[in-house]
């Protein structure tokens, strides 16, 4: 496959795989988006609704409209107008039923009628806010949201910033006060400090600063880097997963998934700064590589570790263009995650992808088609990332 078909074949997939099915997912009676679809394709119309599904459902259609409208890429002109109205829905969702306007900040979750649910406070949640209404302004120009956008950033500095020892904390309670368990899932460890709140407050500053590049941006995205670098990765080029308030680690795992994400959105927020970090990101996308597997394949076989995957091996096809006779093939690692994921991760019958592959090869339909944690975000930006690029 050559740069141009894999394109052309995102481009197919964002399309008629991804988009097409979270179209369908709006609630035409309460507004916003449905908040469960299970594996075997069930629709759960009472599910409660996320913030994270919402946040990403957001930023994923802000995309697509940004994305798409100036590269020429829909097979139908009228879809850009249907991803741009789904943003707005999406938006409109978030800003009546999810943003706590007394408090500040988001709700982690709220009822299927879009009452608080669970009032909480994770500052994961608060970055992706922050990074889809970045990209809702980058696409759209629409100013009216700049001030929301703005106040998720004063919420992650004020309260999840950690002036003295670096980085971002966990959790905090609706009113901004410590909590007891600050875990981001039932599958986390409860400490104060995760790579994954971290990696992704990296990836909302990043396109914070595209719209808003200012010497404060810059300054909190700068000591991020430089946190990530110094604390969260570690010398084996792998990201600790947990760690406690001075960033000793708590866990000898890893994961190969967020290695080699975190290897192309650490060049990415260096490159908006013009900083260099490229021998960190050839240092993680290495120890990714640890974890390939000989279908294809990274890590768990999840959906968005494979995503990550192609991603990441293609910035590293980009970085390492000069001496591409000395180093890995990373556009052939690149295809190879690809291939595997049209082979199978893509539920081709129903659209969208599924949760994971299981060891015997099937797919994993235990797990949610759409929920809390299944989202268009992964997938779509591989594709947006691939049409971009090449």
């Amino acid at each position: 496959m050559t740069p141009t078909q894999l394109r052309q074949s995102a481009l197919e997939v964002l399309e008629e795989n991804i988009l097409g099915y979270w179209l369908r997912l709006r609630d035409k009676e309460r507004g916003g988006f449905y908040g469960q679809v299970t594996g075997e394709e069930i629709l759960v119309p009472d599910a409660p609704r996320g913030a994270i599904l919402n946040a990403r459902i957001l930023w994923t259609f802000a995309s697509a409209y940004r994305v798409l409208k100036t590269k020429d890429c829909c097979a139908q002109r009228q879809k850009t107008k249907e991803y741009l109205d789904a943003a707005l829905e999406a938006k409109r969702y978030i800003e009546v039923h999810l943003i706590d306007k007394e408090q500040g900040g988001c709700y982690w979750s709220v009822t299927a009628d879009g009452k608080p649910l669970d009032t909480h406070k994770q500052f994961y949640a608060q970055a992706f806010m922050l990074y889809a209404f970045s990209e809702y302004i980058r696409a759209t120009g629409d100013e009216t949201a700049r001030p929301i956008a703005e106040a998720f950033f004063r919420v992650l500095e004020e309260y999840g910033r950690d002036h003295r020892f670096g980085g971002y904390v966990e959790a905090a309670s609706r009113e901004w006060k410590p909590l007891t368990d600050m875990r981001l899932s039932d599958k986390d460890e409860n400490t104060v400090k995760s790579q994954n709140t971290n990696l992704h407050v990296l990836e909302a500053y990043t396109n914070y600063y595209r719209i808003a590049p200012t010497a404060e941006v810059r300054e909190a995205l700068l000591s991020l880097i430089n946190t990530m670098r110094t604390h969260v990765i570690l010398p084996s080029g792998h990201l600790g997963l947990f760690f406690d308030e001075q960033w000793k680690p708590t866990s000898a795992q890893f994961s190969a998934g967020h290695d080699i994400e975190c290897s192309w959105l650490l060049k990415e927020a260096a490159d908006v700064l013009g900083i260099d970090c490229d021998a960190t990101v050839r240092l993680l996308a290495h120890a990714a590589t640890e974890d390939l597997h000989a279908d294809g394949s990274i890590g768990e076989r999840t959906w968005w570790e494979e995503a990550e995957a192609v991603v990441g091996f293609v910035n590293m096809w980009e970085q390492t263009k000069d001496e591409r006779q000395k180093t890995k093939d990373y556009f052939g690692l690149a295809e190879r995650t690809y291939g595997y994921i049209l082979n199978n991760l893509l539920d081709r019958e129903h659209g969208e992808w599924f949760w994971e592959i299981l060891p015997d090869g099937t797919p994993n339909r235990k797990e949610d088609k759409a929920g809390f944690w299944k989202c268009p975000y992964h997938n779509s930006r591989m594709c947006y990332e691939l049409i971009e690029r090449l």
